[in-house]
């Protein structure tokens, strides 16, 4: 394997593992208030977060190219706070992947905290738990399973993005060139060697993913009956 496919490989865990850390932050509270509120607008809510999951790729990227430009607000707003643009770059590729991903991050968190005991939640509750101890000693705990699912889905399912990250980011060598756009360059130059290494690579990754998913979910719902 070269030198290009490895850094393409570590810019690609970085991504998928920022991205990760990001969308459980945002989507957690997201999530809980889906799983918990009768707010009317709560359709729309779901109907947004779920978006990405239904629209093409390039869809996608098309309206993030148009949003992160340099002359649209929030591209210009980002140069003027940092100095670089949104367009072309890894900052830009995160942000679109945060966006891109989200549904992998809200779905499992909601479904999971849609399971959980009440009882438990007034139990502590009752005896006097702040929110941070309810959060991290009764609603991660009891919702470990989803949690987990969670995590694993959003981080693979961004090791595996193409259409966003080729019109985000284009194909910059150690600053965009992720796993995916890497394959991409490797079959047009007709250097299918790398290409299949790669490729078979990410088929290996996903595939032990989901099998890593379901017997997690299998045990833990055995454990729990």
């Amino acid at each position: 394997m070269n030198t290009a496919s490895l850094t393409a490989i570590c810019l690609t865990i970085q991504l998928a593992a920022i991205t990760t850390i990001v969308l459980f932050l945002i989507g957690g509270p997201v999530a809980w208030w889906l799983a918990r509120t009768q707010a009317k607008g709560k359709s729309i809510v779901e109907a947004l977060t779920t978006l990405p999951l239904v629209l093409p790729p390039t869809v996608l990227g098309f309206y993030f190219l148009l949003l992160f430009n340099p002359h649209a607000p929030l591209g210009s707003f980002f140069v003027w706070i940092t100095g670089e643009t949104l367009t072309f770059t890894f900052h830009g590729l995160v942000l679109a992947s945060v966006i891109y991903s989200m549904p992998f991050m809200i779905q499992p968190l909601k479904v999971a905290f849609e399971q959980l005991d009440q009882e438990l939640l007034e139990t502590a509750r009752v005896l006097g738990a702040n929110t941070w101890t309810t959060i991290l000693k009764v609603i991660l705990p009891s919702s470990v399973r989803g949690v987990l699912t969670a995590l694993v889905l959003t981080f693979a399912h961004t090791v595996g993005e193409f259409g966003v990250v080729l019109l985000i980011g284009g194909s910059i060598p150690g600053k965009t060139r992720v796993v995916s756009i890497e394959i991409y360059e490797n079959v047009e130059t007709l250097n299918y060697a790398d290409a299949h290494l790669l490729a078979g690579g990410l088929l290996v990754f996903s595939f032990v993913t989901l099998v890593f998913v379901y017997s997690w979910n299998r045990r833990t719902r055995i454990g729990l009956s």
